[in-house]
């Protein structure tokens, strides 16, 4: 029997059991949506997150106090938690030990807090970052929205973000408004994009006089930016070697933490795969379901069509002509569930991704996967149907009711 004429059988059993065949082909689309949403949800996310650790500068890299300041606002902290040691700040000692690395290209000494702010009448508490005014615009990864960053001859004006000029108080604030700041006042000269939140950032030696419990010579963090050829992971590792060397400590009682921007995208990247691989392996189940389906509707179609199996075989039908019309029966419907299924993960992760603020992610990867599982699915689940429906005797299959 000609492939063709074969196929054309095949079809024949989906049309004439419609109500059994579309209710494995949902089994099926179920499962192949759920893998094809999930696949595509998790890369646009991944893809999502990588494009943020970008923008923040993967040659970036971290030096903070040890866990006596892990209750303070920003890196570093801002507000004393209580019970720090003499020994767990950043002081200029530190400064002069990273400065000493031929692999740093600029250095940011910085201090955070929670300041009491006032415009136009109004009152909020802020967060405030006091930055080396010097070097920060080389180091800053936030794009402007209006105005400029801090200069180096700057004393009493800052820049803030997006949210703090168009949404935290009635009125706006724009360029050249003035803000009073523990009854200081500053003058706006940039604002920062949106997603930069309430910040305040401002020249560190103003920061200083306006944050109650800072010392001047003394840092709630260190932001280095490296030179573009060095390995962030073997300039992390010497720099808390000597670090540690300089503040007399090991890595059992070690005070200061150092990370990289690099670090984080690589955990965060590791994260969002096995979190997406787990999720996935959880809508598999669906095709497994799905593939039960398939074999009980197969197992179901040769038991009705025994006669016929019976007849076809008398009048010269092979055993391969038998089992390649059920591994079509079984095609078909794997095909049908997979396109199917297909659209409707697009749909979903579409959907889902406008919801989640993303873009979920579609490759030809996907696709390719969707279309080939189903198809497998619904043959490996109807092999075995089709090769017992192959090896029926012509005379038991005429004489079946």
């Amino acid at each position: 029997m000609k492939p063709h004429k074969s196929f054309r059988h095949a079809l024949n059993m989906v049309i004439h059991s419609k109500l059994r065949s579309w209710l494995t082909i949902i089994g099926i689309v179920i499962g192949v949506a759920s893998v094809i949403a999930i696949i595509a949800i998790g890369d646009g996310m991944e893809a999502e997150m990588n494009n943020q650790m970008g923008d923040l500068g993967v040659d970036l890299v971290t030096v903070t106090p040890g866990a006596s300041r892990a209750g303070k606002f920003g890196p570093g902290g801002g507000e004393d938690s209580g019970g720090t040691a003499s020994s767990d700040i950043l002081d200029k000692k530190d400064l002069q030990i990273i400065k000493g690395f031929s692999e740093v290209g600029y250095v940011d000494t910085r201090i955070s807090g929670s300041v009491d702010a006032y415009y136009l009448g109004e009152e909020g508490s802020l967060s405030l970052t006091g930055v080396d005014q010097k070097v920060w615009k080389d180091i800053n990864t936030d794009e402007l929205d209006s105005g400029r960053l801090l200069d180096s001859a700057d004393s009493n004006v800052i820049v803030i973000g997006y949210k703090l000029a168009n949404e935290y108080f009635d009125d706006k604030i724009g360029i050249n408004k003035i803000i009073y700041i523990e009854g200081t006042a500053f003058r706006v000269v940039g604002i920062l994009e949106d997603g930069t939140g309430n910040s305040i950032y401002i020249p560190i030696n103003s920061a200083y006089n306006v944050l109650e419990d800072s010392v001047k010579g003394e840092y709630d963090s260190i932001v280095i930016k490296i030179k573009s050829d060095v390995d962030p992971d073997v300039f992390v590792e010497e720099l808390e070697e000597k670090l540690m060397i300089s503040r007399h400590v090991n890595k059992d009682d070690k005070d200061f933490t150092v990370s990289s921007n690099a670090q984080m995208a690589e955990m965060r990247t590791e994260m969002m795969g096995t979190v997406t691989t787990f999720l996935t392996a959880i809508a598999a189940i669906s095709l497994i379901v799905g593939s039960v389906g398939v074999a009980n509707t197969m197992f179901t179609s040769v038991l009705e069509k025994t006669k016929q199996i019976g007849i076809m075989k008398a009048i010269g039908a092979k055993n391969s002509d038998i089992m390649s019309i059920f591994l079509f029966n079984a095609a078909i419907i794997g095909v049908i569930g997979g396109i199917s299924g297909l659209i409707v993960g697009v749909l979903v992760s579409k959907l889902a991704g406008l919801a989640l603020s993303i873009d979920a992610v579609i490759s030809f990867g996907t696709i390719a996967l969707a279309i080939g599982v189903s198809i497998f699915v619904g043959l490996l689940a109807g092999a075995i149907p089709a090769y017992q429906a192959s090896q029926l005797s012509p005379v038991e299959a005429l004489r079946s009711e």
